[in-house]
């Protein structure tokens, strides 16, 4: 078996891209997690905030920063790794069902695309400041905060290579 194409497929490159597979979850009454983030740099902490985002829902999907947006967010140094690299890393996670990458600087225009069940970010958000909070609960959706794994960041492993 190839795995690359069938890692490849779970890569959406626009909301509208990934309407298709969307309105099969919903059909199959899916619970849909949505988070995201840059994911520069995967490291244990990211996988340990995805499996458990994962284990909220039967699907989850990963905003994904372009890379335009992600030097608008941390600066011109930023990213590390491509946004091309950084979906195909995310998407070949088992528990990764679709990665959707997002030019904006926030993810909340894909947040009222997707229609989560669960919104998901780490725990140094509070609930009600999460971008697009008010969009999944008006809904009766849920949002949830994840405790970060301590030690691991992305920061950190840059300095550390310094």
């Amino acid at each position: 078996m190839e795995f690359l194409p069938y890692i490849e497929k779970k890569i959406a490159h626009s909301a509208e891209e990934a309407s298709r597979i969307l309105n099969m979850w919903r059909f199959r009454n899916e619970r849909i997690v949505f988070t995201n983030g840059c994911f520069d740099i995967l490291h244990r902490g990211h996988v340990e905030y995805l499996a458990k985002a994962a284990a909220l829902g039967t699907k989850l999907i990963v905003g994904l920063n372009t890379d335009a947006s992600v030097r608008r967010l941390k600066g011109d140094s930023r990213p590390v790794n491509d946004e091309q690299a950084r979906a195909l890393i995310l998407a070949s996670l088992v528990f990764v069902d679709e990665v959707i990458l997002f030019d904006t600087d926030t993810p909340r225009e894909l947040i009222e695309f997707v229609q989560p069940d669960i919104l998901v970010k780490g725990g140094d958000y509070r609930p009600e400041d999460i971008v697009g909070h008010d969009v999944v609960t008006a809904r009766g959706g849920e949002v949830v905060t994840i405790p970060l794994t301590e030690g691991y960041s992305t920061t950190s492993i840059i300095e550390k290579m310094k």
